[in-house]
């Protein structure tokens, strides 16, 4: 085998870490002091350790453990290590500038480093590098929604087209789940044919016209639709509607995602309704398995790499869109905005697949395998489209409501 990595591999690899990281510099740079310093709430690091973390996970596994070079900055480890200082301690940190110019010093090393790796051992190191910068950068938009508290809608042409909200029957049958590619995350791994029972699932996620039903109907006041730690959760914090809830009446929103919804209040509404949420089997097989070719595809609109016109995805839109507004890359079934612009909340806890092995650390997946953490899939309007897919899985506790999360629903 090959020592040297063929040129075709390290060129894109090449490619998409520089794109990548050019979207990390864009994204910061506008922040000021109070947005790159302060933590924005108690479950979330600040912005800037976020960028520290980048380049130190980039220098751990590409630098030290595949090119046996010596730490850059041996002082960082306990400041940017994801076990190192608790997340109320993280924000004395670096400026900007000298945090860039580490990263800049990361980078150069890397990019000397990837014509001379052996990526045939190393590519699913560096696909994991890559999307981890992909994740946190999605994790900083989330802080830097936290801070600014200002609407995450955007006017778009379709907010004034009508919906067609018809459920769709997906028959009973096999597909195959999961990804066992090199871009596969350690949870998503390894792929198996699955068999489900006929059911039936929402084109479209739950918009916020019909989310404000559930508001004006007493669905937040009324416990015979949550469950005992829903209702005890909301009771707690006084919740009364989404945390990125449209200003005013907001009814020109009406055919947008809700956003920023917990899985407590998503499976209120999945009451409400008289619905449930989707498992994540269905939700994937719903967005990826091709019933006309039987096979599974990458995306709902097949194998090309997502692209400006594919979803609202990579912070092209600047924020949230109408649900129906990329109609032409629904999946096989017909089911629209399966992936971008808003998170979507399974049933189903996030635990491990049959035959699961962590990689790269035990820490980054399995530690979360603890049945108190749920699974989204579909990403949202600031992700990457590294980590942009029909197998990618995202997890969080069930009363969470800072990721820019929404939900579709789904019934036998």
């Amino acid at each position: 085998m090959s020592l040297v990595s063929p040129p075709s591999a390290s060129l894109a690899l090449q490619q998409a870490l520089i794109a990548c990281r050019q979207a990390t510099l864009d994204q910061v740079h506008p922040l000021g002091d109070r947005l790159y310093y302060r933590q924005a709430h108690p479950d979330f690091s600040p912005i800037g350790w976020h960028l520290g973390h980048i380049g130190f996970t980039e220098e751990l596994w590409l630098l030290r453990h595949c090119a046996g070079l010596s730490p850059q900055q041996p002082h960082y480890h306990r400041l940017y290590a994801a076990d190192g200082l608790p997340k109320q301690q993280r924000e004395q940190l670096p400026s900007l500038s000298d945090t860039c110019t580490y990263l800049q010093q990361i980078r150069q090393q890397v990019l000397q480093y990837l014509p001379q790796a052996p990526l045939q051992d190393q590519a699913r190191l560096w696909e994991f590098i890559l999307q981890h910068e992909s994740q946190h950068s999605e994790t900083m938009a989330i802080v830097e929604a936290l801070h600014q508290r200002s609407t995450l809608y955007r006017a778009h042409p379709a907010a004034s087209t009508p919906l067609n909200p018809e459920t769709i029957k997906i028959p009973a049958g096999a597909f195959l789940q999961g990804n066992s590619n090199e871009n596969a995350l350690d949870n998503e791994q390894p792929a198996f044919l699955n068999h489900l029972d006929e059911y039936h699932i929402d084109r479209y996620p739950v918009t916020c016209g019909q989310y404000r039903r559930f508001i004006e109907m007493g669905g937040y006041d009324n416990p015979d639709y949550w469950s005992t730690a829903g209702w005890q959760f909301i009771r707690d914090h006084h919740l009364s509607q989404p945390l990125y809830w449209p200003e005013a009446d907001g009814s020109e929103f009406d055919h947008y995602p809700v956003c920023g919804v917990s899985w407590y209040e998503a499976n209120a509404y999945a009451n409400f309704v008289g619905k449930r949420l989707p498992t994540e089997a269905e939700w994937e097989k719903a967005a990826s398995w091709n019933p006309q070719q039987h096979r599974h595809q990458p995306y709902p609109w097949g194998t090309e790499f997502p692209q400006t016109y594919h979803c609202n995805h990579h912070r092209w839109m600047g924020g949230i869109t109408p649900v129906h507004a990329y109609s032409d890359s629904c999946s096989p079934w017909g089911l629209e905005d399966m992936l971008g612009n808003v998170w979507e909340w399974t049933s189903t806890p996030f635990q491990s697949y049959q035959g699961f092995e962590f990689f790269p650390y035990s820490g980054y997946s399995q530690t979360y395998f603890d049945g108190q953490h749920y699974v989204l899939r579909g990403g949202s309007w600031t992700t990457r489209p590294w980590t942009l897919r029909n197998s990618f899985r995202n997890w969080y506790s069930p009363q969470v409501r800072e990721p820019f999360a929404g939900f579709r629903l789904c019934q036998r």
